[in-house]
């Protein structure tokens, strides 16, 4: 019955949409007052309406997850600047610093977790841009299973790339909800190398479990050379801002088969 209701709103809402724009062309139809509510783009971007957008942003995503039967997620968080190797000038991948490895192991892991996943549990979810996202959404792509894509309105490096599932592909404008979204049915969190964005995910997601915020989940970093170079982790504990247990929530990895390891290892 309330699926009924719900098609025969959603007609009717359909219906006056259509019916709104074909009145008569007049000054009172043409003024903006005259526009319906949710077909205003002007004034749903408006200031005062801020908790409506932050809500439908939580809402799309929640309902299209829950209608496609997703029951929980493994996330990739990584790079869009981590190139694929095998598209990559040599030079590039040759170098002293080169991450370009982590491209292969996102791909190969999260094309192991699909093979063991029903499409419904443990679904690859990454950023859905270039980079460690896309490696994620090709692997799961190659094991011939879904994969969701969480995307956000960027100036530089972010459209869907081609592996993500097209029903399960989002597109955020407020980065704190689709933060939320990334976690939300999360069953691990693996961390490739990466910039800004990666760290403040990496970060947040910590911070979350240290708190009790969210459930312990396998919280994997590929990569402990680089990772280990740019955060001083014992320092932290040293200083006293975190404690000895605090570091405990990670665990470092280099192999997309040593991940699910650390990940079976858990589940036992």
């Amino acid at each position: 019955m309330v699926d009924k209701n719900r098609k025969h709103q959603m007609r009717a809402s359909h219906e006056d949409l259509i019916a709104a724009k074909i009145t008569p062309n007049t000054s009172q139809t043409r003024a903006p007052a005259y526009r319906l509510a949710f077909d205003d783009s002007e004034f749903l971007c408006r200031d005062d309406l801020r908790p409506i957008r932050l809500q439908l942003e939580m809402l799309k995503p929640e309902i299209i997850l829950e209608e496609q039967g997703v029951k929980s997620t493994i996330v990739l968080f990584g790079g869009a600047r981590i190139p694929d190797p095998e598209k990559s000038e040599k030079s590039i991948t040759d170098g002293p610093n080169n991450l370009s490895k982590y491209y292969m192991e996102a791909r190969q892991f999260a094309e192991k977790i699909t093979l063991q996943s029903d499409g419904c549990q443990n679904v690859i979810v990454t950023g859905g841009g270039p980079g460690v996202m896309e490696a994620g959404n090709r692997g799961a792509h190659d094991a011939g299973g879904r994969s969701i894509g969480l995307n956000i309105v960027l100036p530089n490096e972010q459209a869907p790339n081609s592996y993500v599932t097209p029903e399960l592909c989002f597109n955020f404008h407020y980065f704190a909800l689709r933060k939320m979204h990334f976690l939300m049915r999360a069953n691990a969190i693996c961390v490739f190398p990466g910039g800004f964005g990666t760290l403040d995910e990496m970060f947040e997601s910590l911070t979350l479990i240290q708190t009790g915020r969210m459930a312990p989940v396998p919280f994997l970093l590929f990569g402990e050379a680089f990772w280990r170079s740019i955060v001083n982790w014992e320092s932290l504990v040293d200083f006293g801002t975190i404690t000895a247990e605090d570091l405990a929530l990670i665990k470092f990895v280099e192999t997309a088969d040593e991940a699910l390891a650390e990940i079976k290892k858990w589940q036992s």
